[in-house]
């Protein structure tokens, strides 16, 4: 199930509440990929949003996402400009994951700057694949392209935790929005495997994500990210994480705390 068939499968259940049947396709061991996770939480506000445009995503992954999870949005507090909602998502054993997102106006402003110069790498038809051959890599993997951009193979030994990656949904008909751009944004492993020299379990624990424009534009549905491990100690990374489009554009930011157990 590509991600377009996967949102139309998504039902009402109950008021400002939708239900999902995780595919197996898009799974991480033994729960959903936490890109989908936090996609669903933002598709099930959008309805509360008022129109407005989406600037930021804070979700805490809580337990394993799988069988029918549930999302239950609520409206925190309406202002002239902007509006916060939370996401609950639900299922058979208890809550899954706890979501706030935050939809706010354009406003005219003094200020218009962005410090976010993206890494010299080379274009997607010049990058190697990040997967040697198909079917490698979690399951989820398997409905993106991915290309090693930059940086550091996982499991490479590095001395820094740093990657950079191209990717796309493979799916063709996937929207353009910010639901598609955050359910591929989490793509990419977390930096600090890149230290690493055999495999490993990393799990992603909360995730803040910054929109930096409200319209998602790119050239054949391509979006660079790079991840940079900054700490890793006692079972836990705290990483940061900048997305720009084909034309080198920063179109999000982000931060994860990572639990490790190597």
């Amino acid at each position: 199930m590509n991600f377009t068939e996967l949102l139309a499968s998504v039902s009402p259940s109950g008021d400002n509440a939708r239900a999902t049947v995780i595919p197996e396709t898009w799974k991480q061991g033994r729960t959903a990929y936490g890109g989908l996770t936090a996609a669903l939480c933002l598709e099930a506000a959008i309805p509360l949003s008022g129109g407005l445009p989406v600037r930021a995503v804070q979700i805490a992954f809580v337990g394993p996402v799988n069988g029918t999870a549930v999302c239950k949005a609520e409206v925190l507090r309406q202002g002239k400009n902007t509006v916060f909602t939370s996401v609950r998502m639900t299922g058979e054993d208890g809550v899954l994951a706890e979501a706030i997102i935050t939809f706010g106006a354009a406003r005219t402003s003094t200020l218009d700057f962005a410090h976010l110069p993206p890494p010299e790498v080379p274009a997607p038809d010049a990058a190697a694949l990040f997967f040697r051959k198909e079917g490698q890599g979690p399951t989820f993997a398997q409905n993106f392209d991915m290309l090693l951009a930059g940086g550091h193979a996982p499991m490479s030994g590095a001395a820094q935790a740093d990657i950079s990656i191209w990717m796309r949904h493979r799916d063709p008909a996937t929207r353009s929005d910010a639901v598609a751009l955050l359910a591929l944004a989490d793509a990419p492993p977390p930096a600090a495997i890149t230290m690493c020299t055999a495999p490993g379990r990393f799990s992603s624990m909360t995730w803040m994500a910054e929109f930096l424009t409200e319209t998602i534009e790119t050239d054949d549905r391509w979006f660079l990210a790079r991840h940079v491990g900054q700490t890793a100690g006692n079972g836990y990374s705290s990483q940061e994480m900048t997305l720009w489009n084909s034309k080198r554009e920063p179109v999000m930011v982000g931060r994860q705390t990572i639990a490790i157990f190597v």
